[in-house]
């Protein structure tokens, strides 16, 4: 040791050496240099952290100039599937990626022309969920789930400043599952390239974005043993059991979807503006007139394609050997919107007036048709807020010439903020008389035919109501939902009494007539010490529950000990339970992506699903380690939520993110 440190002494000694014969005219330049080594090093010791990094999103710049903190939190982390989002659960083909339903009943309340194609949208990136950032330091995140697991989900995303006023960044999303049975394999490449411009006045804002997305999902057609879980063998393996299609490489069967948009968004403001916090990070732009205009061009293609003979029946009966099924849809839409604000200078109370004008080119084509459509739509919103304890509020959106003539929604709703302790609660309605959409109009799909002159559709009329309060305070949230539907549109199978394989599995739109659902959701959170207890209860009642394929009940419970350990990681380890009702659970028809009501209308047995699992941030590193549908061990064997098509077994997964802020 001591011939180290004699060592270290002659190292420092040299290093000084050279000072000790610097000559007097080298003073000044020494000292100067010296002044610039502290003004380096004072630049250098800034630790950029999440606080330089900024985001906003398009439904934020359509009302004002607004930032949000990046979320850094590990909370929900370990819900990376987003088929199993447990207060948006879905009904699904049993792999990730694969053909889901919504398993609550959700409306869609968009009106105009729609594909009516969402087996896969939960996957896709669209143009309205890109984030534009405002950076001091350059922001960077990758993510990863699986390594050596069967989910393979990569993501990786840049943004930085080019100067101050303009951003540009990009994300890039891939994935690869194997599944678990035969022909459950999913791939997506999708990713988008966006910018944010901001005039140094701050009354021009243009953002940007191009998206695209190539979904990629097998198809096995089902399992050939009904009686799965059943087997007592030792050897359980779902790969084990063979499936209808099983063709593999060039011959694998396959949904794909490939979806493609460009978007572009200029703002102006008009007249006065009204800052708040400044300029600082959290500053806020909000305008008293705004001219706008929105653009886009987004082509989807629809891709269904077999090469093998149908030998177990997962189609309706054809000869049909190889099928090559192509949908095809290109729009154009502008968008323009004038919005004013009336306001005092202290922001308190607030009217805002907006009108807008829509237009959508169309085009559509598929083996035997190729039209054009469009659509104009005007759209207007009015509203008044008093301070921060009431917003009133009222939009219509209404179809005025093309295809979809004599669509439309009217929404009005009314916030209002009783106290921090009592709580808040909004009183909304809406109307709706919307289209059916495409696909349930027209179709020219090699297993399934049908054209809109033939079923002559009426238009799908939603009248709803809706009253909900939350309070943070006590961990409390509820809403109540009431719809009145007229003409609900849905596919089932033909009627078929006598069993006639030729009718098996051919469906068709049908349209069901009044029907009415109550829909009640609550949340309570519980907080005891380090422990919580999250719970969300979802009680569904109709005249129809066999039409709309739904259960009665939906629960979901999240028991879990936070805490901080050593000062150095955050983290919360704990189990999920989420149980249904069980409910005449829907088939699904293949080459058309679509789920319908079949003639048996069998109600599968329902269990609760446990789920362990722990999240941890350390620093910039946000992870989790999950045990899904434990339970498996003890019991069920398994569970169904489409005729057919068993559920996951249990399953281990792992992932982790890292942010980067330099």
């Amino acid at each position: 040791m001591s011939i180290l440190k004699r060592l270290l002494f002659v190292l420092v000694l040299f290093s000084l050496s050279p000072k000790l014969y610097a000559q007097v005219e080298d003073e000044f330049s020494s000292a100067l240099d010296s002044a610039r080594n502290k003004e380096d090093n004072k630049k250098d010791s800034v630790v950029f952290t999440a606080k330089y990094v900024r985001y906003t999103n398009l439904a934020t710049l359509k009302r004002l100039t607004r930032t949000y903190a990046l979320d850094t939190s590990h909370v929900n982390f370990q819900y990376y599937n987003k088929q199993n989002l447990p207060w948006n659960p879905t009904i699904n083909l049993g792999s990730y990626g694969l053909a889901s339903r919504d398993l609550l009943f959700n409306p869609n309340k968009s009106i105009g022309f729609q594909s009516g194609y969402h087996a896969l949208e939960r996957y896709l990136l669209t143009s309205d969920s890109v984030q534009y950032f405002r950076a001091r330091a350059r922001f960077s995140e990758l993510y990863a789930v699986g390594f050596f697991f069967d989910d393979q989900v990569f993501k990786a995303r840049l943004a930085q400043n080019i100067n101050p006023h303009l951003n540009i960044g990009a994300e890039y999303h891939a994935t690869n599952t194997d599944g678990y049975y035969n022909n459950q394999a999913y791939s997506d490449r999708k990713g988008a390239v966006f910018a944010w411009y901001e005039s140094p006045s701050k009354r021009y804002n243009l953002v940007s974005n191009l998206t695209f997305n190539t979904l990629d999902a097998t198809e096995n057609g089902s399992i050939l043993n009904d009686t799965v879980f059943r087997d007592t063998s030792d050897n359980t393996s779902p790969s084990r059991y063979p499936v209808k299609l099983n063709g593999t490489q060039a011959n694998r069967p396959f949904n794909k979807w490939k979806d493609m948009a460009l978007f572009l968004r200029q703002s102006y403001y008009l007249g006065r503006i009204d800052t708040v916090n400044g300029n600082g990070p959290d500053g806020e732009i909000h305008p008293t007139n705004v001219v706008a205009h929105n653009s886009s061009i987004r082509q989807q293609k629809f891709f269904f394609f077999k090469n093998q003979a149908d030998l177990y029946n997962a189609f309706p009966s054809d000869s049909l050997v190889r099928v090559d099924d192509t949908t095809k849809i290109t729009s154009i839409t502008n968008d323009f919107t004038y919005s004013f604000f009336l306001r005092g200078r202290n922001l308190k109370n607030e009217a805002k007036v907006e009108l807008g004008f829509q237009n959508d080119l169309i085009w559509y084509s598929d083996s035997l048709m190729n039209n054009f459509y469009q659509n104009s739509m005007v759209k207007g919103s009015i509203g008044y807020k008093f301070s921060d304890k009431v917003d009133l509020n009222f939009a219509a959106n209404q179809i005025v010439l093309g295809r979809n003539f004599g669509d439309f929604l009217y929404e009005a709703y009314a916030d209002v903020h009783l106290s921090d302790v009592i709580g808040k609660l909004r009183i909304g309605a809406y109307s709706q008389n919307k289209s059916p959409e495409m696909i349930f109009q027209n179709a020219n799909l090699s297993y399934h035919n049908w054209r809109e002159e033939d079923l002559n559709l009426d238009k799908i009329k939603t009248q709803n109501l809706s009253f909900s309060y939350s309070n943070s305070k006590i961990g409390f949230s509820g809403k109540a939902e009431y719809f009145l539907i007229n003409n609900y549109t849905y596919f089932r199978e033909l009627e078929n009494p006598s069993n006639d394989i030729l009718f098996a599995r051919q469906i068709k739109p049908t349209q069901a007539g009044n029907l009415n659902l109550l829909k009640l959701t609550v949340g309570q959170n519980f907080k005891f010490r380090k422990f919580h207890l999250d719970n969300m209860v979802v009680y569904q009642k109709s005249d129809a529950m066999d039409v709309l394929a739904t259960p009665e009940l939906y629960t979901f419970h999240s028991l879990y000990y936070a805490n901080i350990l050593y000062n150095v990681m955050d983290f919360r380890i704990g189990m999920d339970v989420k149980f249904n009702t069980p409910f005449k659970t829907p088939s699904y028809a293949i080459n058309a992506g679509q789920f319908y009501n079949d003639n048996v209308g069998i109600e599968f047995s329902t269990y609760p699903i446990v789920d362990f699992w722990l999240t941890a941030n350390i620093d910039r590193v946000n992870l989790f380690l999950s045990y899904n549908f434990a339970n498996q061990h003890i019991y069920p064997n398994g569970y169904y939520t489409v005729r057919r098509y068993p559920m996951n077994p249990a399953f281990l997964r792992f992932g982790v993110s890292w942010k980067f802020y330099d």
